[in-house]
């Protein structure tokens, strides 16, 4: 499938450096207490939940592999369901991402502001806290806006820093791990597979914001696949030793430390020092994650100016010495500064699930919209899942299922926000819609 935006982004992001991308989104500030989190349902027998959920995530992404390969400009999954199935949905697509992703950029801010408090109580002042705001946007907005390649290569670097203690952890932990731990009780319930699962998959979300710097991947057809698998394996198995050595050195008592529990298990291991260590990486994953965002999803807003789908064509300009899209840039960390300030974001967290699998929903659609839409100039060398259409459509019932186990007050949430953009985008496009 052609590019369709003839753009003047340059492709300067090669597997590892999408890799990084993926894996900096997805493993965020959860993993320091999930592990407790899950055996607080599960109990010993935790391990299921993660291979189950992987596989999950897996068809998923094969999804994504796909439509990826096809589709290789900015914007990623909005640029995916939007090409696929059209504007409406793609401009529904866009804003369930931005919502979702300047909400989570938002609460991220405040936790790490929270980790410089504890250390520093100077910090807990207000203003302090805003000026602590005020550096972490302007500052990865600065490091963005000088080239994806800069912005890549700082996304490398704290994956690295996010990941080396853990992997540390995990390989001084495992000399103190008790065998017996692992030994399980019972057989859990459906009921109680299905609640951790629920709970484990959105540990699993990230890749979607992750590519959405599809534009300015080198040979996307063969980068986008290998990173999506490479990712998605690396993050998987880091989960799954997380969760065996905490449940192999707390045992027990790890559903009761939901506090910071991977510092409370470097405790165990390292004493105060690893306390310490695993709570400044906490605040480093949490950057990390920070850091990838604004790499990332600023391009959905240029793809969505540049397509026309909001009348706002200041958004679709690129640096012409950097080759960014450096309005996008500077209004996304403007609204993360804005809603990070005001406490704003602590409204729309509750729509962020329902968004991303709405989205991971148009995605699996796409797939299978793209397989029935010959088109005349499409490559060879794009990526095709096997067994035909069955993968996208087990991906389609597994986002249903996890739709219909969301709160209520989230479909409620979902129905206002869906029926808002409905009336917002037949403003924007009443001329384009109703001309005879």
């Amino acid at each position: 499938m052609q590019n369709k935006e003839g753009q003047h982004l340059k492709r300067e992001i090669g597997v590892f450096g999408l890799s990084a991308n993926i894996i900096n989104i997805m493993i965020g500030a959860g993993i320091f207490v999930l592990p407790a989190l899950v055996a607080g349902v599960l109990g010993s027998a935790s391990i299921l939940a993660y291979l189950f959920c992987g596989f999950l995530i897996m068809l998923i992404m094969l999804c994504f592999a796909e439509v990826g390969s096809k589709i290789t400009v900015s914007g990623g999954a909005y640029s995916y369901i939007e090409v696929a199935l059209g504007r409406y949905p793609g401009f529904l697509a866009a804003f369930f991402f931005l919502l979702a992703s300047i909400s989570a950029d938002a609460a991220i801010a405040n936790a790490i502001a929270d980790i410089a408090g504890s250390f520093f109580p100077f910090m807990q002042n207000e203003i302090i806290r805003h000026l602590i705001f005020l550096i972490l946007f302007a500052g990865l907005g600065f490091i963005n806006i000088k080239g994806a390649k800069e912005g890549v290569s700082f996304v490398k670097m704290i994956t690295l820093a996010k990941l080396i203690p853990l992997v540390f952890i995990l390989l001084i932990g495992v000399k103190d791990v008790s065998v017996s731990n692992f030994v399980w009780e019972s057989i859990p319930s459906v009921d109680k597979f299905g609640e951790a699962s629920l709970l484990l998959f959105f540990a699993f979300m990230g890749a979607e914001s992750a590519l959405s710097v599809s534009g300015e991947v080198r040979h996307p057809q063969k980068t986008i696949p290998k990173a999506i698998f490479i990712s998605i394996a690396v993050v998987l198995l880091i989960y799954i030793f997380i969760q065996l050595i905490s449940q192999a050195i707390l045992g027990p008592a790890l559903a009761e430390n939901t506090e910071n529990t991977l510092g409370q298990v470097a405790g165990i291991i390292m004493g105060p020092v690893g306390l310490t260590l695993l709570t400044i990486g906490a605040g480093v994953s949490m950057f990390g994650t920070l850091s990838s965002e604004i790499l990332s999803i600023p391009r959905v807003l240029f793809a969505v100016s540049k397509d026309r789908l909001i009348p706002v064509k200041i958004l679709s300009k690129v640096h012409p010495k950097f080759a960014t899209p450096y309005i996008a840039i500077i209004v996304y960390v403007g609204l993360d500064f804005l809603l990070a300030s005001t406490g704003a974001f602590k409204q729309l967290i509750v729509i962020s699930s329902a968004s991303i699998l709405l989205i991971y929903l148009g995605v699996a659609i796409s797939v299978i919209k793209l397989r029935f839409t010959r088109q005349k100039h499409e490559r060879t060398d794009i990526f095709k899942i096997p067994g035909g259409i069955s993968v996208p459509l087990m991906a389609i019932l597994v986002i249903i299922w996890f739709l219909s186990n969301l709160k209520q007050n989230e479909f409620f949430a979902m129905a206002i926000l869906l029926i808002s953009l409905t009336l917002i985008y037949l403003i924007i496009n009443f001329k384009r819609i109703f001309k005879p």
